[in-house]
């Protein structure tokens, strides 16, 4: 056996060991093997062999044996990763322990376990919940007018308000012991998106108590006596809550909050106490102004130490529950965030309140940072997820009823290609996000995953900015113009408040979904970082020498994906599915190997490069969002329009991911490892492109018709409103329009051609039975589409005394004109 053989025969086995990812004492072994072949084929010589053999057992023993390995190797590494390590405040500790990882860590570790993801269970609603969805909340839509609600009260009407508090909306999340709805956070998503198909207003109202709000961190941290005194009240409406924790110099960094307690003795009910005197400012807090039990965060400090502990003065961000009318709370004016839901203002001086109203008790203060992160990430991944499936839910079911109905120059708007870039993306997009929420909120009901609904809120929130937009150019002047019938211009309103709530979406792209998501569901690093912090060696020499292995594998990995196209990937389907399978596995094995060479290249840097951290996290959303969509596919009766959608919902998803990894390489700033790294992720070039014209056009016609997948992802829009209804009207022309269709066209195409004359459409129809060109049932049926066609296409006017606010001189339209106007046009 020749030299080259051995060597091609080594080189080959190395790279199946890599890609494989084979133990460091297979590796070891293998080396000494192949000195031995190398001898014995006498490729090297006696002198050669025993001086190579010595290098080897040298090298072995240093590698294998451990405490050689620590002392001689790991230890100085150790060193040096202290010195480097960034320091790590109590509070970024805090936000990265808090929650869980779940499927992203998968997604992130470059080898993803597909059966956790295809065996996972979505969370099926109970009787309980289900009927709530058919009867409570159809009720409570039907009582809404959101027109009059937006535009007039500016608040939900008192029978809107009891009917809220009697059938325990505000306690969804409360469990059943304690007297609440105990429902799944799935079920709490789909309440919330149905609602929001009514009215945002509602929704929110709704949705703030059951996310984040003393209610759930009563029952997470609370003592018995604070939730024997505040959950019965919760549960019955009796008392409204909100929770005081943005200001005007706080906004997504709250841990920069100025508002303080001080720990010191005081007079409540006429006795002397051990409590803490507050101050604060708080704004843009929803329910304020209605609220009676505020929870409010503020930086505590004990000068004294009467909490007991002389040696600790500063205890950092506690929680605490004050009843709005406690003697020096000031609950201001309202904000007005672009919708009717009650916003606004909270304020005290040196307010006296006991120990006690901490929540969880003295012994959880300086603890609140850890208990907001936690209940804001599993929050994040319910209402605002919820509010974005509700303009997809929306924007898919009546865009398609409005570009079927509306005709521009003798065609369906909806047939042009330029609406159907628009409305290819609503379809696209709606699918995404009811494939998102399910996912993501029976995620929450399994764990507290973090990252997840970070990824969730972001992308969901931006999904949603980008289906309303669309929407909106498509209705156009339908959609501009408000009132009763305006379906969207409360969400085209109130999609900023989405956007910034609960995180500003720029702080959570650039900084919480990889920064954290790189340090939480990496195999390696969070618990390299705790053994540095523990002075472990003998934990880090393990974690390293595992590290250094990982690395290699997805390295190995990714590039031999890359330059096979995935075909060698796995994929736990077969079919049409399996190649989307397969590149996410490349995708994932790239973002390990990418990720991991980043933060050894930039170590503590990256934390401030956040437009590269951005576009990582761009790649892991990414590839959460993919998966989403194939779960969801295999979820589905996987029929030719379900196939449609979810392949361009990939198609999106993986083009994106490859714009990402584009982005990121062309920034980084260091030369070699940019080679290295479009070696690795693309060695034969990025083929992911994107979504072509033909499947845009595709969905596009899908949207126009009724199809599965219509009925699967707007299936919680509020559709029985009646013909009033600015969503009940449309959904009536869509059920009058499959029957009566047909015949309507016909009409058309006759008056069009000049077969038929009169001025009025009645005229036409007439003269087109005399004709016999129509049938007498034919004419009706046309007749019968084209008034609903034109109540469709309607927009809303008003006289000016209406609009300068005397709500009771709205008078009616000119409705002779307009009829007449319509009997001009076929």
């Amino acid at each position: 056996m020749s030299t080259v053989t051995v060597v091609a025969i080594a080189v080959v086995a190395f790279w199946l060991m890599a890609f494989i990812g084979t133990p460091l004492i297979i590796w070891t072994a293998a080396f000494g093997a192949l000195l031995i072949a190398l001898q014995l084929t006498g490729s090297i010589g006696a002198t050669a062999f025993a001086v190579s053999g010595a290098i080897y057992v040298v090298i072995a023993a240093i590698l294998n044996i451990k405490p050689l390995r620590r002392a001689v190797l790991t230890g100085p590494i150790f060193g040096v990763f202290k010195k480097v390590l960034p320091e790590m405040s109590d509070t970024e500790r805090e936000a990265l322990e808090a929650g869980d990882v779940w499927w992203e860590a998968e997604m992130f570790r470059g080898r993803p376990n597909w059966s956790k993801l295809l065996d996972f269970k979505y969370t099926a609603l109970t009787k309980e919940e289900q009927s709530f969805l058919d009867n409570e909340c159809e009720e409570l839509c039907k009582m809404c007018d959101d027109w009059k609600i937006e535009f007039e009260h500016k608040d939900l009407p008192p029978e809107v308000w009891t009917y809220i508090r009697k059938k325990k909306f505000l306690s969804m999340l409360i469990k059943k012991e304690y007297g609440g709805l105990g429902f799944s956070a799935n079920a709490q998503s789909a309440v919330v998106t149905k609602l929001a198909t009514k009215s945002i207003t509602m929704a929110v109202t709704v949705m703030v108590p059951n996310s984040l709000g003393p209610g759930e961190l009563l029952m997470h941290y609370g003592t018995d006596a604070q939730k024997k005194k505040w959950l019965p009240g919760l549960v019955d409406g009796s008392e409204i809550p909100c929770f005081g924790l943005t200001g005007p110099e706080v906004g997504s960094d709250a841990t920069a909050m100025p508002d303080s307690g001080v720990v010191c003795m005081g007079e409540h009910e006429g006795k002397q106490v051990l409590g803490l005197k507050l101050t604060f400012s708080k704004r843009y807090i929803t329910l304020a102004p209605i609220a009676t039990v505020v929870g409010l965060a503020f930086k505590l400090t004990d000068p004294d130490g009467l909490l007991g502990d002389k040696e600790k003065s500063d205890y950092g961000i506690t929680c605490a529950l004050v009843p709005a009318k406690h003697k020096g709370m000031e609950i201001g004016r309202r904000h007005y965030p672009g919708a009717a839901f009650m916003n606004g203002t909270i304020q005290g001086r040196d307010i006296f309140i006991p120990v006690d109203w901490i929540i969880g008790g003295p012994e959880m203060a300086g603890k609140g940072w850890r208990m907001l992160v936690e209940c804001l990430s599993a929050g994040r991944g319910i209402s605002l997820p919820a509010l974005a499936t509700a303009a997809g839910q929306t924007a898919y079911r009546m865009t398609g009823v409005y570009a079927r109905m509306r005709r521009q120059f003798k065609v369906s708007i909806g047939k042009f290609e330029g609406v159907q870039e628009a409305t290819g993306r609503i379809a696209g997009y709606a699918y995404t996000l009811e494939a998102m929420r399910i996912l993501t909120a029976s995620a929450v009901d399994h764990c507290a995953p973090s990252v997840v609904t970070a990824i969730a809120k972001y992308h969901m929130t931006e999904l949603m900015r980008k289906v309303v937009n669309d929407g909106m150019d498509v209705m156009a002047g339908r959609g501009i113009q408000q009132g009763p019938r305006n379906f969207m211009a409360t969400a085209y309103r109130t999609t900023p408040v989405a956007i910034t709530v609960e995180g500003a979406n720029i702080l959570t792209r650039n900084l919480m979904i990889f920064g954290q998501g790189a340090i939480r569901c990496h195999e390696y690093v969070f618990p390299e970082m705790e053994a540095a912090r523990k002075d472990d060696l003998v934990a880090f020499d393990k974690l390293l020498f595992g590290h250094l292995g990982f690395s290699i594998n997805r390295a190995v990995r990714a590039l031999t994906l890359g330059l096979t196209g995935a075909r060698i990937a796995r994929s736990p389907v077969s079919g049409k599915m399996s190649p989307y399978f397969r590149d996410l596995e490349r995708m994932s094995a790239a973002l390990a190997f990418v990720a991991d060479l980043t933060m050894g290249v930039l170590g503590g840097k990256l934390k401030f490069k956040e437009r590269l951290s951005a576009r990582l996290g761009d790649v892991l959303s990414q590839l959460y969002i993919a998966s989403a969509v194939l779960k969801f596919y295999e979820e589905g009766n996987k029929s030719e329009a379900e196939l449609a959608h979810a392949t361009w919902a990939l198609d999106t998803a993986l083009f994106e991911a490859g714009k990402a990894f584009e982005e990121f390489i062309e920034n980084f700033p260091v030369a070699w490892a940019r080679v290295v790294m479009r070696a690795v992720v693309f060695p034969i070039g990025n083929h992911f492109r994107p979504v072509s014209d033909e499947l845009s056009a595709k969905i596009a016609d899908l949207l126009l018709e009724q199809t599965d997948v219509r009925d699967r992802v707007s299936w919680l829009v509020f559709k029985n409103g009646g013909k009033e209804d600015a969503i009940g009207r449309m959904e009536h022309a869509w059920d009058v329009a499959q029957v009566t269709e047909p015949a309507y066209l016909k009409f058309y195409k006759l008056a069009n051609h000049g077969e038929i004359n009169g001025e009025h459409i009645a005229d036409k129809l007439a003269d087109a039975v005399k004709k016999k060109l129509m049938t007498a049932e034919e004419a009706k049926q046309a007749a019968t589409y084209d008034e609903v066609r034109f109540d469709v296409i309607m927009t809303d006017d008003f006289t000016k005394e209406y609009l300068a606010g005397n709500y009771a001189d709205q008078g009616e339209a000119d409705r002779p004109e307009m009829e007449d106007r319509r009997a001009r046009v076929a």
